[in-house]
This record gives C-alpha cells, sequence and structure tokens, in this order.
C-alpha cells in the first residue's frame, strides 16, 4: 500500500528567506522510518496445511513461496500409513525478495483424514494452536517482552476433496473445531480433476453448506472508500472466488512456445498461473501480496484475544473460589472480527477495575483475619 506523502529527506537549515523551512517539523518522515524499521526486523508468518494425504498440499505450498520445503520427506507406504497417527510436523525457511524478510513457518499434519475411524482426528491440531497460544501468552506475561517469538498459526489452507458432492462430515467437524481459534481458508484440491461447469457447482455447493453449519472462515476485510479502484476490483473478484479451486506444479513445461508451471495430459496442458486454469494466482495474491497483514492483525486481535480473555477468566474464577468468594466474575464476551477498537479496550478496562476490585477484597480479607 503507498500513501501520498511529500517530505524532504533532511532536516531543513532554519534561514531567513525560508519561510516553508521554518514550518517543516518533520513528522511527515515517521511512515519511512516504520518502513525502514520493520524491513530491518523482518516479518514472520506462520502457514498451517490439513487435508487428507495426496490433496496436493505440499507441491501447492512450494508452488506458492518458490521454494523446496520437503525435500527431505520421506513418503510413506500403504502398510505404513495403517497405523499412522495425525502428527504435526514444522518446517521453517528464511526468503528474502527484494531486500524484504520473510520467516515462513509450514505447520503440515500428516495422517490427518487418512484412518478408517477419523473420531477427532483434528484434536492433535487444535491441541498445537492452544500451545502456541499458551506460549505467548507465557511470554507476553514474563519480564522480558522485546523478543517475543510469535508462532502462532495466522493461517490455515484446508484442503477439500474434488471428489463428491460437497462438505464431508468430517470437514464439517474439522472446520467447525477450529474457526474459532485460526483463519481457515477452504481450498477446492487438484481443481483440474473438474470440468469448469463442475468447479462452479461445487464451490455453490460448499458454500451453502459454509452458510447452513454455521462455519466462520476468513472474512476478507471491507474495503475503504478511499482505496483505489484497482484494490476494490481485486478484492471483489477473491469475495467470488471463495473456496478457491487450485493446482500446484513443481515442473515447467513448454506451452505456446513459452515455458511455463503446469502438468502435461494426453489432451492438453494444465497453465498453475493460468487464471482461466485454476484460482492459483488469485489465492497467492491474497494469501502474501495483499491480505497477509490482515491474517496477522485477525490471528493476533481476534483469536489470540478470545483465548487470553478465558485464561484470565479461568485464572480469577480459580483464585475466586480458592479465597471462598461469592461474586464471581461474568464471563467476557468473545471478539468478532468486526468489534471496534474502542469496545474491545473498554472490555478490557472493566476488566482490570473488576480485578482490582477483587484484590482489594481479597487483601481486606486477610487483614481482618489478622487482626
Amino acid at each position: 500500500m503507498t500513501a501520498n506523502i511529500r517530505y524532504k529527506s533532511r532536516i531543513p537549515v532554519k534561514t531567513e528567506d525560508s519561510t516553508e523551512e521554518k514550518q517543516y517539523v518533520g513528522f511527515a518522515t515517521l511512515p519511512n522510518q516504520v518502513h525502514r524499521k520493520s524491513v530491518k526486523k523482518g516479518f514472520d508468518f506462520t502457514l498451517m496445511v490439513a487435508g487428507e494425504s495426496g490433496m496436493g498440499k505440499s507441491t501447492l505450498v512450494n508452488s506458492l513461496f518458490l521454494t523446496d520445503l520437503y525435500k527431505d520427506r520421506k513418503l510413506l507406504n500403504a502398510e505404513e500409513r495403517i497405523n499412522q497417527t495425525v502428527e504435526i510436523i514444522k518446517h521453517t525457511v528464511d526468503i528474502e525478495e527484494k531486500g524484504v524478510k520473510l520467516k515462513l513457518t509450514i505447520v503440515d499434519t500428516p495422517g490427518f483424514g487418512d484412518a478408517v475411524n477419523n473420531n477427532e482426528c483434528w484434536k492433535p491440531i487444535t491441541d498445537y494452536i492452544d500451545q502456541q497460544f499458551e506460549q505467548y501468552f507465557r511470554d507476553e506475561s514474563g519480564l522480558n517482552r522485546k523478543n517475543i517469538q510469535d508462532n502462532r498459526v495466522h493461517c490455515c489452507l484446508y484442503f477439500i476433496p474434488p471428489f463428491g458432492h460437497g462438505l464431508r462430515p468430517v470437514d464439517v467437524e474439522f472446520m467447525k473445531a477450529l474457526h474459532e481459534k485460526v483463519n481457515i481458508i477452504p481450498l477446492i484440491a487438484k481443481a483440474d480433476c473438474l470440468t469448469p461447469n463442475e468447479i462452479k457447482k461445487l464451490k455453490d455447493r460448499i458454500r451453502e453448506e459454509i452458510d447452513k453449519f454455521g462455519i466462520k472462515v476468513y472474512q476478507f476485510p471491507e474495503c475503504d472508500s478511499d482505496e483505489d479502484e484497482e484494490f476494490k476490483q481485486l478484492d471483489k473478484e477473491l469475495k467470488e472466488c471463495t473456496p478457491f479451486a487450485v493446482i500446484g506444479s513443481n515442473t515447467v513445461v513448454e506451452a505456446r512456445g513459452q515455458r511455463v508451471r503446469g502438468r502435461l495430459y494426453p489432451w492438453g496442458i494444465v497453465e498453475v498461473e493460468n487464471q482461466s486454469h485454476c484460482d492459483f494466482v488469485k489465492l497467492r495474491n491474497m494469501l502474501i501480496r495483499s491480505h497477509m497483514h490482515d491474517l496477522k492483525d485477525v490471528t493476533c486481535d481476534v483469536h489470540y484475544e478470545n483465548y487470553r480473555a478465558q485464561c484470565i477468566q479461568e485464572m480469577t474464577s480459580k483464585l475466586a473460589q480458592d479465597n471462598r468468594m461469592e461474586s464471581p466474575i461474568p464471563i467476557l464476551p468473545l471478539s468478532t472480527p468486526d468489534v471496534e477498537t474502542e469496545k474491545l479496550i473498554k472490555m478490557k478496562d472493566e476488566e482490570l477495575k473488576r480485578m482490582q476490585e477483587m484484590l482489594n477484597k481479597m487483601q481486606q480479607q486477610m487483614h481482618e483475619k489478622d487482626q
């Protein structure tokens, strides 16, 4: 996002002949200061991928970030998959592009949905997300808050099989188990298995079932009135495109005299970056170029705040129970992406006041016992 701000690159020298320079303060350079500090520090992003084996998760991630995160991976045979349980595997890579550094962490979930009985197969995944929230809460409550490492999961790409007529029960249960903890972006995997009409019908069906079952997937923020028309058009296309029908490929083929990433079939070539073939480009633009920061903001301001409020509630309730207090603190309402910042601040202030009142009562009771 570019800002139409004009500033001088040096501190002006005061002269009698320059009225404009006398009136120059210098806060117009703040955007550049923030930019320099952010670029120097670098950025981090944690992406989780979930879905059955064979849905092209690894290939898509490599295609998105133009890197090979799975070169040391060992593929299990059919016999080894029988007793396989859901694992959590992290892959971290440092990527640099035009001087901007990104620490990318991919959280893979091999074994999910592969068993005959998939009852609560999402439990290790929800536990992992909660563990990252808990670690961040501990670090944030500690003394050294300057170098806190953010390992919270900012986004979960959930791969839906292209076979079938919509969401399966395991898809519904998985997304409902995670939708209060992480930003879920549903994807239709291996879209080259379907015709354009089949993709459209499947998308409509999935959107209907998401509404029917009350699943909260990631909601794109509304565009501000001062946004440029190009961004507004991009935002509109992204909203109409979900769930994204994607194809991944790490091989380069020749099409129309050009070398492109795609898949070669007897009937023709499927190009990964051809928007008439799949939604890969739209997904990449959304995930990396336009909404990565918003995904991090929603994680911090909504999902983590919900977890933090719940932890504080449990701690204060336990404290009240231990001291046999009869006035438990009311449960704080969960945040939603549409809650205004002022309302959130007010709610936190009220929470602190209630905690202070509890401490005062406890001190008074202890003082009376001593007497």
